[in-house]
């Protein structure tokens, strides 16, 4: 019979028996005080659990009392093992794994010695397929991060995490934090929401202090200022290509778009079906993303999103389109590379900008865990001002949802997180509802106009009615205007 020996138990001969487990100890030491009566051969054995594992030479009584000492100890070893919960957590976010290893874990078990957590992240482009297929073949960890809006919602309406709305700490985040892992209704919310990323624009400080460039507050300053770079020659004005499309939706459009818009008043109103995508606030947006076309590099067409980072990271362009989640990606790609970030700006009649601050993760409790009380344990410590601290700080450029208080080290993070308390914020106006069709889908009928707008292959007026178009097409309470 094998037996497995506790990790911090070592064999070797010395003078006496020594263990922090004292249980172990007296067991061990009864086991041989009473072969060592019985068999005087064995008069001269110790033990110490503190060295190598002692070589048992040719005496049959001392082999007896050696094996019973790791009986004992096994025993107590398997007690000890028993008593810790282990917490999977399913996860796409596999760059987070030093990050969750070295800083998120210790932090939690610092606390909680008697719960281990396993993050287990999958692929980004394979989570959903490798998530559906363990939650249906009951192998999911108990955890499961939740990307926003409608995977995880459908999660919740297949009965595969459970409703958190007793959970204590909810209270910590407001309506529109908790929108994106919630039901329609907003009733039921089934994740607590851990991460959002900020839209805005970084800038080399470097040349802006070579051209004497100030940071842009109005649409009117900001191509003023692409006018100077373009107008010296040295550097690219806007770093952004079209290859991958995305960009131009998600750091073109949804980036200044929402002050157009009116935040939160535009995107519901496109789901109520009040407001259109070639009208107001949306029309202008496609109008705002035309007027980046000239400051763009050359062969802008043909680059893609990571020759982009490269570009503005060799310090090759003056104002990068952003998101907050480059802000470590920037500090690795070049450590010396002096950037700052300012928000979207602001236009004629449209003073007050509002930021697209976008809920990125969450996390939910798998309805299938064995570990449920454990699992509650961690999400409520999710929910903290402990872990919006911890967080904030290991992935700088993704901000806690959780209206509690913490400082970043980061200073381009800190100045996105300060623009929170400047104004109003909302999110990317597609995610919510509107692109529930999967063809044609408005997430990526946007990708595809806004790059076209700024290839100079469609008008503003030719986006915005094509994409208008394609959501009429199947969501009612577009279907009539």
């Amino acid at each position: 019979m094998l037996f497995a020996r506790p990790k911090d138990a070592k064999f070797s001969f010395g003078r006496k028996v020594e263990h922090p487990l004292s249980t172990a100890k007296q067991q061990l030491e009864s086991s041989c005080h009473q072969l060592i009566s019985a068999n005087n051969e064995c008069s001269d054995l110790t033990v110490v659990l503190s060295g190598r594992p002692p070589i048992l030479g040719k005496t049959p009584m001392l082999k007896k009392a050696f094996l019973l000492g790791v009986v004992a100890l096994a025993g107590v070893g398997m007690v000890r093992a028993e008593d810790k919960v282990q917490l999977v957590v399913e996860s796409w976010r596999n760059d987070d794994l030093k990050v969750w290893r070295d800083t998120i874990i210790p932090a939690f078990t610092k606390k909680h010695p008697n719960i281990a957590i396993v993050f287990a992240p999958t692929a980004p482009t394979e989570y959903n397929a490798v998530l559906d297929a363990k939650l249906k073949g009951g192998t999911a960890g108990d955890l499961i991060a939740c990307r926003p809006f409608d995977k995880s919602l459908d999660l919740y309406k297949a009965g595969q995490v459970v409703a958190l709305n007793d959970l204590p700490g909810m209270e910590n985040f407001t309506q529109i934090a908790r929108t994106a892992w919630s039901t329609d209704d907003g009733k039921t919310t089934f994740a607590v929401p851990m991460a959002s990323v900020i839209h805005g624009f970084f800038y080399n400080k470097a040349i802006f202090k070579e051209l004497g460039l100030s940071v842009p507050k109005t649409e009117q300053e900001f191509l003023a200022v692409l006018d100077k770079v373009k107008a010296n020659g040295k550097y690219i004005p806007l770093v952004i290509g079209t290859k991958d499309q995305w960009e131009s939706a998600t750091m073109g459009y949804q980036n200044i778009g929402p002050t157009l818009w009116e935040g939160e008043k535009g995107r519901k109103a496109l789901i109520d079906g009040s407001a259109q995508y070639n009208k107001g606030g949306f029309l202008a947006a496609f109008e705002a993303l035309a007027k980046w076309r000239p400051y763009l590099a050359s062969g802008y067409q043909a680059l893609a999103y990571p020759d982009a980072q490269n570009l503005f990271a060799q310090g090759r362009g003056a104002i990068y389109p952003a998101g907050s989640w480059d802000i470590g990606v920037f500090h690795q790609m070049n450590r010396k590379l002096d950037f700052g970030a300012f928000k979207p700006y602001t236009f004629a009649g449209k003073n007050e900008p509002v930021i697209d601050d976008h809920p990125d993760i969450a996390l939910g409790l798998n309805a299938a865990s064995k570990n449920k009380e454990a699992a509650r344990t961690f999400l409520v410590w999710v929910a903290s001002e402990e872990f919006a601290q911890v967080y904030a700080n290991a992935l700088p450029g993704f901000f806690p949802l959780a209206n509690v208080s913490y400082t970043l080290s980061d200073p381009v993070a800190q100045e996105f997180a300060n623009w929170r308390k400047e104004g109003a914020a909302s999110f990317r106006c597609s995610y919510q509802i509107l692109s529930r069709n999967g063809n044609p889908n408005n997430e990526n009928d946007l990708w595809n106009a806004c790059a076209q707008v700024l290839n100079g292959t469609m008008t503003p007026q030719q986006a915005a009615d094509f994409v208008q178009k394609d959501l009429a097409s199947w969501y009612k309470p577009q279907a009539a205007r």
